[in-house]
């Protein structure tokens, strides 16, 4: 009798032939080659730095290499110069400067600089940069003053926009500028302006401004005479005055007061002695009619 032999089957089982398939797929290759990698890296360094001890030391070692990378000659900061600004101003600066030499320029805070600046009065605006060498750069606008502002604290310098510039102790400090004076006054400046520029004919003889319950102007002028100016078109109602002043000479008369506020019906009034002489001489002339 024959003998049958068995042969093994050459396809693959169920589960190899999945496996196989598995293989021949890109994304699992993938993940295969680098996914497994990645998470078996992780789980070792989550293990190793889960202990503070680990942890701290590393800090330090950072800590300490950005130190050293910060500090190097390159990245110091040890001089502040200043553009544009007075000798006041300058002083003011360098006093509220927050960092001391040498400083670190990773340390230096640039923005936080050129805002301090800024925040002095006398500063309009401002620009922080480093410069090669290790030299901190503030250039600095400074306001304009173009008045004196005269308050009930004493004397300030104001710009064109009120801002107040400085103090000074007296109107000799700066003789140049007009002076302005009354609550409000720094609340229009340009109005100002524009009235002494007009008040130009008067020469010296206009000695300023006073701001009148917050909404109009009155000139001063020398010999305690006063123009009290509307609170709507006060260039065009002053140089009326100064019309009337160069045809008839009115301010060279006993005049104490020259009222524009009503624009249809300006008033001008004398001073005491020229009331008196008026009065006299009216009484003379009603005597002289009765006889």
């Amino acid at each position: 009798m024959q003998q049958v032999t068995t042969r093994n089957d050459p396809a693959p089982s169920r589960l190899t032939y999945r496996m196989q398939r598995l293989m021949l797929t890109p994304l699992f290759r993938i993940l295969l080659r680098v996914g497994v990698p990645f998470c078996l890296t992780f789980s070792v360094a989550t293990i190793y730095l889960s202990d503070e001890d680990r942890q701290a030391a590393i800090q330090a070692t950072f800590a300490d290499l950005r130190k050293q990378i910060e500090t190097r000659p390159e990245f110091m900061v040890t001089e502040l110069s200043i553009e544009g600004a007075s000798a006041n101003v300058e002083e003011d600066i360098r006093e509220i400067f927050p960092f001391d030499f040498p400083a670190s320029s990773f340390d230096i805070d640039l923005e936080h600089v050129r805002n301090m600046i800024v925040g002095l009065p006398a500063v309009a605006e401002a620009s922080v940069r480093v410069r090669q060498g290790g030299v901190l750069v503030a250039k600095v606008t400074e306001r304009e003053p173009v008045a004196v502002w005269r308050t009930w604290d004493g004397l300030g310098l104001v710009d064109k926009q009120g801002y107040v510039v400085a103090e000074i102790s007296s109107r000799l400090d700066r003789s140049d500028l007009p002076v302005i004076a009354g609550k409000g006054g720094d609340k229009d400046v340009p109005g100002a302006l524009s009235i002494l520029q007009a008040a130009a004919p008067l020469g010296d003889r206009v000695k300023g401004l006073v701001r009148m319950g917050e909404r109009r102007w009155d000139v001063v002028l020398d010999r305690g005479q006063r123009i009290l100016l509307p609170d709507e078109n006060p260039v065009r109602a002053l140089e009326r005055v100064i019309v009337l002043d160069e045809v008839q000479d009115m301010l060279e008369r006993d005049v104490v007061v020259v009222d524009m506020r009503l624009a249809e019906r300006p008033t001008v009034r004398m001073n005491e002695h020229a009331l008196e002489e008026w009065w006299r001489v009216t009484e003379m002339m009603a005597g002289t009619d009765n006889q």
